[in-house]
């Protein structure tokens, strides 16, 4: 689909709400028709060439006494849903009277399969109808959809002569189409910042950094995808493009599961939808929290991604968790570093790290390619928290465990909804040997086309040339510019208690009952060790502290281990400062021009 024929199909539907719906909702609910019609008649338009042959199936079924009729209808229609009903849409753009209309309509919906009366109950249209037809605008906003002036169809619409007069609407451009849909919305709604899909140019860059790393590895199988905040179900099906692809160009055979969980309804709703839509196993689509419901407890897959919600309060998972204090999962709570009750349990005022940890614990541990995971997040995922606090114990399970492959810093303004920088966190429990031990930084916020209009915040993309360009710069595994390449271990640090004697009135250290010097609590401070310094802690307070307060000593009962990253730390260009004399001369050179104004304006 090119992009007039997008922007087409996009402004028509986008213009019903204006011209069907203005004096009935405010347009922060138009959502709540536009939404859920679209989907009925994608799904209507699916199905209307074999209306005819579900139809004449269910009269076989109910002269045959048949009663469980839904599986024969489905395999009548060709698709994984069917709709047994009199009616296609187009049929009740005749009813005029608004009661008759309303109860064809319902009949027609009624006739849904159940997979797919799951997603209209998540629409919660019902209550649409009855504003609709009390509005008496039900039947203008069926007849809008049901145009001749576009095409919602796979198949393509003909002219007289043959020739295509409007082109098929594949899924993947379905779903770009809801995508956009829901962008504006969200734009009309200004909605926050974490509430808000991924475009598709960074989910085609964050599928290169999955697939491509492994793409001689593949092999006649069957891989499995997971996205634990699926949305529309963007990733899932790029992903799932992107790795037919490779196995084709390689000459192998693959198939693969889609599996995700989605917390909106509405967005679960068009997931489930397309999921239909691509004859895949609908039902591998969960609704719920990943967070305090996980749907896929005992299940590990191939490759994950995600661009969880971040900023974003999860106090509501907490309390289903049993409280943030008393929360066991053990995908957020283990034994790790000799800590038989490790926490890596956030704020709750951000909980992004819980769903990179919900994919490290869906990780393949004995196949010979493991997992991969790819997930975006905000900078908060790399340096929040201290020492022993959950964000940084988040970070040390990760990366004491050799998993960070590497991280990539995106452009700003790539998102619709937000400005925020943005990473690419790229996950391997199977490193090729080079990167064993080792993490790789890519600064990739320079590497963007701009837009020649901008779509919400985002003013700039990822074009298949500039992702070949960061790909390559992962490849290449060097140091330069804008890639760094260091030991795990460099990102780790020692938090250390430094404590000072309290000095009696002769000028002597008090002593305690066993005949200890009692600590000054206000001397006490902290030290940041770097684990990589070397001779470690000790060597650390012999060279940076005892010279300059001999009597201080470590309280160690009190060391923590920390991890940050920190992509200013290592990318930071100080401004190059001009030379002194150059300097001199444009102040020189100002005053001169100052006198030559001045000597004009007194007229000497």
């Amino acid at each position: 689909m090119d992009a007039q024929t997008h922007n087409a199909i996009v402004s028509f539907i986008w213009s019903i709400a204006d011209d069907c719906l203005r004096d009935v909702y405010v347009r922060g609910k138009y959502r709540d028709v536009i939404l859920p019609m679209t989907v009925i008649r994608r799904l209507d338009a699916v199905l209307e060439d074999t209306k005819d042959d579900v139809l004449e199936m269910k009269k076989k079924l109910q002269a045959a006494g048949i009663v469980n009729q839904n599986e024969a209808l489905c395999n009548a229609a060709k698709q994984a849903f069917c709709n047994s009903s009199e009616f296609r849409l187009k049929d009740l753009t005749a009813r005029a009277k608004r009661q008759t209309l309303k109860a064809d309509f319902a009949a027609y919906l009624g006739g849904f399969s159940p997979n797919v009366q799951e997603i209209l109950q998540k629409f919660k249209f019902n209550v649409q109808i009855d504003t609709m037809t009390d509005a008496d605008v039900l039947g203008a906003v069926i007849e809008k959809f049901v145009s001749p002036a576009i095409n919602l169809s796979p198949y393509p619409v003909l002219d007289d002569v043959g020739g295509i007069r409007l082109p098929a609407l594949d899924n993947h451009a379905m779903g770009v189409i809801f995508e956009e849909l829901i962008r504006r919305f969200n734009e009309e709604n200004n909605e926050e910042a974490g509430e808000h899909f991924t475009p598709r140019d960074v989910i085609e860059l964050m599928a290169d950094l999955i697939f491509q790393p492994i793409a001689d590895k593949i092999r006649d199988a069957t891989y499995s995808c997971y996205d634990g905040a699926s949305g529309t179900g963007g990733m899932l099906t790029v992903s799932q493009d992107r790795l037919l692809s490779l196995a084709e160009k390689n000459g192998k055979s693959v198939s693969i599961h889609l599996f995700g969980q989605e917390i909106n309804p509405e967005t679960f709703a068009i997931n489930r939808a397309d999921m239909l839509l691509n004859g895949e196993g609908a039902e591998n689509i969960a609704y719920g929290s990943t967070l305090s419901d996980d749907a896929f407890p005992s299940r590990q897959f191939d490759f994950m991604l995600s661009n969880p919600p971040y900023g974003k309060s999860w106090k509501t998972e907490a309390e289903k968790l049993g409280g943030k204090k008393d929360i066991l999962d053990t995908r957020f709570r283990t034994s790790f570093a000799n800590d038989v009750d490790f926490s890596m349990i956030p704020r709750v005022s951000d909980g992004q790290l819980l769903f990179l940890l919900n994919n490290v614990s869906k990780m393949k541990e004995t196949t010979e390619m493991g997992s991969r995971i790819a997930e975006v997040h905000n900078g908060s995922s790399l340096f929040t928290g201290d020492a022993g606090q959950g964000e940084s114990n988040a970070r040390r399970y990760m990366i004491e465990r050799d998993l960070v492959e590497a991280i990539i810093a995106l452009p700003n303004n790539m998102f619709y909804n937000t400005g925020i920088g943005t990473f690419i966190w790229v996950l391997s429990n199977r490193k090729e040997i080079r990167r064993k031990g080792k993490i790789q930084l890519i600064d990739a916020t320079n590497i963007k086309s701009p837009l020649r209009k901008n779509l919400g915040q985002k003013n700039c993309e990822l074009t298949p040339k500039l992702r070949e360009q960061i790909m390559k710069l992962y490849f290449d595994f060097e140091d330069n510019e804008a890639s760094k390449i260091f030991d795990n271990s460099a990102f780790g640090y020692w938090k250390v208690t430094v404590l000072r004697p309290m000095l009696g009135a002769d000028g002597k250290p008090v002593l305690d009952k066993k005949g200890k010097p009692t600590p000054d609590k206000d001397l006490t401070d902290t030290e940041q060790i770097p684990l990589d310094y070397p001779g470690g802690i000790d060597a650390f307070i012999k060279a940076e502290v005892l010279p300059y307060a001999p009597d201080a000593w470590v309280d160690r009962s009190k060391t923590q281990i920390g991890y940050e990253i920190s992509f200013t730390k290592h990318f930071y260009k100080p401004v190059q400062l001009r030379e002194l004399s150059e300097i001199v001369a444009d102040i020189r050179a100002l005053e001169k021009e100052t006198e030559g104004l001045l000597d004009e304006v007194l007229g000497e």
